[in-house]
């Protein structure tokens, strides 16, 4: 009996020290793998900052025309593959054409009245020389007038003292009388002749300094009434060019609304040329996560569309001016009384390798993950806290 009740009060020490050693080894194990992943993220995983909350993006070119009309033709459909300049749609040149010559026929007019301009100067250089010969003349003729109104002056004057006198008779002073005032008439044309071979003179000075002004400092081709009517004909040519409207750039269609027979208006949105080769990555991250991300960073992008082992290499390029509630249709009443912090994301920029593009590509709006490795890119480049 004293032998049993010995090993029975053994076994439980036994197994009391046998518990804790497991014990012991399980938290040592514990403690060992925590020192492990805590090292693990230290030296690695802290370095590395991701999110799925990343949207494929693009500058999608909106195709407008740059004139109105009646659309002839449309020549793309949607999903269709462009390259930059090949024709989408054309429109009706028939009003374009028709302005065209009309502006070239107005610049034939101009060119053919500016010629004139040239033309005339000569002649009324022989105008003016013509003119000043007329004042010149008129001149002589009023001096010769004057002369014969002193000389009938002093005869009238003359032959009154002799008829008071009786040395001559009536009828003599009264050819005296009649001689005065026909050379006084005479006077009087000989200055309105005068004055107005002046008025003609300045008259043909003023023509012709106004067609000097209008050919001074260019020859005909560049004539200012010249260069006007050139410019309209080149712009009614841009015109005529711009009834076919061309791709922006390389891409492919999408939203296709123009319809032929449609009568649009200059600016109206016809389609949208997507360039699907020129496709970024706006990646929403969480503002805590923020502290260390830098541009020129290297990204890792995986995206739903393909598989785990497509992957894309990227760089961050830059960061939104403000968070995605900042700019939102409603902007968030923070100034409340029942206010809730909400953790805001911030919209950064990652560039696309275009080769991994051309190899893999993508589209506008798929879902991608994103990974930011914080130890590349230049320690000095400036982060979404530093002073810009």
């Amino acid at each position: 009996m004293t032998e049993n009740a010995s090993s029975v009060s053994a076994n439980p020490a036994a197994r009391v020290q046998r518990r804790n050693k497991l014990l012991g080894g399980l938290a040592g194990v514990v403690i060992v793998a925590g020192i492990a992943a805590g090292a693990y993220w230290w030296l690695h995983s802290s370095h590395f900052v991701a999110t799925d909350n990343a949207y494929a993006a693009a500058e999608v070119a909106l195709v407008t025309p740059s004139v109105g009309g009646t659309v002839l033709e449309v020549l793309v459909k949607d999903t269709q593959a462009v390259k930059k300049g090949d024709v989408l749609v054309r429109i009706d040149p028939t009003d374009a054409k028709l302005a065209l010559a009309q502006a070239e026929a107005e610049l034939a007019r101009a060119t053919r009245r500016v010629k004139g301009y040239v033309a005339n100067d000569g002649g009324l250089k022989a105008q003016v020389t013509a003119r000043e010969a007329d004042e010149k003349r008129a001149a002589a003729q009023l001096l010769a007038a004057q002369a014969d109104m002193e000389r009938a002056t002093i005869d009238l004057k003359r032959r009154e003292v002799l008829a008071k006198s009786g040395s001559v008779s009536g009828e003599e002073l009264t050819q005296a009388q009649n001689a005065f005032a026909a050379a006084k008439a005479q006077q009087a044309s000989a200055v309105a002749a005068q004055a107005q071979a002046k008025a003609n003179r300045e008259a043909a000075i003023g023509a012709k300094q106004v067609n000097a002004t209008l050919i001074e400092g260019a020859d005909g081709e560049n004539n200012p009434e010249v260069l006007l009517a050139q410019a309209r004909r080149d712009q009614a040519q841009v015109d005529l060019d711009r009834t076919t409207v061309l791709a922006p750039v390389d891409g492919v269609v999408a939203k296709r609304s123009v319809q032929i027979g449609q009568r649009v208006q200059a600016g109206a949105a016809l389609m949208a040329v997507v360039p699907v080769q020129q496709i970024y990555v706006d990646a929403n991250f969480k503002e805590g996560q923020l502290g260390k991300v830098r541009v020129g960073q290297q990204v890792e992008l995986q995206a739903d569309l393909y598989s785990s082992d497509v992957k894309y290499k990227g760089t961050i390029v830059g960061f939104s001016g403000g968070s995605g509630a900042a700019f939102a249709a409603i902007p968030a009443q923070n100034a409340t009384g029942n206010w809730i912090k909400v953790v805001q994301r911030l919209p950064v920029r990652i560039q696309l390798e275009p080769a991994e593009l051309q190899k893999n590509p993508l589209r506008v709006g798929l879902s991608m993950h994103v990974t930011v490795d914080t130890r590349t890119g230049p320690a000095d480049t400036a982060g979404v806290a530093a002073a810009q």
